[in-house]
C-alpha cells in the first residue's frame, strides 16, 4: 500500500510540475492524428458515424474512468454548454474534413481563435507574434474557397463552435472547486446523448464489422480522450490567450499530419505559411513570463 501511495504521489507530481506547453504539443498532435484516421475509416462508415462511434466510446471510457457523475454539481449550465459544443462541433469537422484538406479545415478552425488571442495580448512582443502568426494561417487556406463550398460551411461552423470550446473548457480547467477533467467526462456524456441524433443511425453498419467498431474507439481515444485531457492540464495553468495563440501551430501540425497520414502534400505557400505559424508562436511570451 505505501510502495502504490508513493508512486501515486510520484504521477501526480509529475502531471503538476510538467510544463503546459507540453501538455499543449501532446493535445495538438492527437488533434488531428485522429481525425487522419478517422478520415481513413470514412471508407467504412458514414461520417456521421464516425463522428458519433468517436463521441460515444470517449462517453463510455470517461464513465468508467472518472465516474465523473460524482463530482460535478452546481456546475451543470456549463456542462450543458460543453456538451452541446463538443457534439455538434466534432460533427461539423468531421463534415468538413470529408470535403476539404485536413489543413485547410485547421486552418478554417484558427480565425474565431485570433480574436480570442488578441483580447489577451498585452505586450509589444505578443502584437509581434500575433501579427507573425496570422499571415502564416492566412497562406495555409489559400486553398480554401477552390474547394468544396459546403465543405467551407462546416469548417467555418466547426471553427466558430471551436473556438467556443476553448471558452468553455478553459472556464471548466480554471474552476479549482472541481476537477476539469470530471467536468470533460460529464460534458463527454452530454455530448454522447445530444450526439445520438445526429449520427448513432449512421453508425448502425458498423455494428457487424468488428475492424470499423475498434478502429472507432481507436478514433475516440486519439481524438476526444487523450486531446481534451491534455487540453485541461494545459489550460489549467495557461492564460486563454495564450492557449488561443498556441492553437496556431493546429494548422501547421494537421498540414504535416495531413502529409504524412493521408498523402496530402502542401503547396510551397502552404509550407510558408506552416514555417510562419511556428515563428509566431516561437516568438510569443506569457505575460506572466520573466
Amino acid at each position: 500500500m505505501a510502495m502504490e501511495a508513493a508512486a501515486s504521489a510520484r504521477s501526480r507530481s509529475i502531471v503538476q510540475t510538467a510544463p503546459p506547453e507540453a501538455y499543449f504539443v501532446v493535445s495538438a498532435v492527437f488533434h488531428y492524428l485522429g481525425p487522419a484516421f478517422a478520415v481513413l475509416l470514412f471508407a467504412r462508415v458514414d461520417v456521421l458515424g464516425v463522428a458519433w462511434l468517436r463521441i460515444a466510446s470517449a462517453a463510455v471510457i470517461f464513465a468508467v474512468w472518472r465516474r465523473p457523475w460524482r463530482r460535478v454539481r452546481g456546475a451543470g449550465r456549463l456542462l450543458l454548454a460543453w456538451g452541446v459544443v463538443l457534439a455538434v462541433m466534432n460533427s461539423a469537422f468531421y463534415m468538413a474534413i470529408d470535403r476539404l484538406p485536413l489543413g485547410t479545415v485547421a486552418a478554417i478552425e484558427f480565425l474565431p481563435v485570433i480574436v480570442l488571442a488578441a483580447i489577451g495580448t498585452r505586450t509589444l512582443r505578443n502584437v509581434a507574434a500575433l501579427a507573425v502568426a496570422v499571415p502564416g494561417v492566412y497562406l495555409l487556406t489559400d486553398v480554401a474557397l477552390k474547394g468544396s463550398a459546403l465543405g467551407v460551411v462546416f469548417a467555418f461552423a466547426n471553427a466558430a463552435l471551436f473556438a467556443t470550446y476553448i471558452v468553455v473548457s478553459h472556464r471548466a480547467a480554471q474552476r479549482g472547486d472541481i476537477p476539469g477533467i470530471d467536468l470533460l467526462g460529464s460534458a463527454m456524456l452530454i455530448a454522447a446523448i445530444v450526439a445520438t441524433p445526429i449520427g448513432a443511425w449512421a453508425a448502425v453498419p458498423a455494428f457487424g464489422d468488428p475492424i470499423a467498431i475498434l478502429a472507432g474507439i481507436g478514433v475516440g481515444v486519439s481524438s476526444s480522450v487523450i486531446p481534451y485531457v491534455t487540453d485541461q492540464l494545459a489550460m489549467a495553468r495557461m492564460a486563454r490567450s495564450t492557449y488561443a495563440l498556441m492553437v496556431a501551430l493546429l494548422p501547421a501540425l494537421a498540414t504535416i499530419i495531413g502529409m504524412v497520414v493521408l498523402a496530402q502534400l502542401p503547396t510551397a505557400v502552404e509550407a510558408a505559411g506552416v514555417a510562419l505559424v511556428i515563428l509566431g508562436v516561437a516568438v510569443h511570451r506569457d505575460a506572466d513570463a520573466s
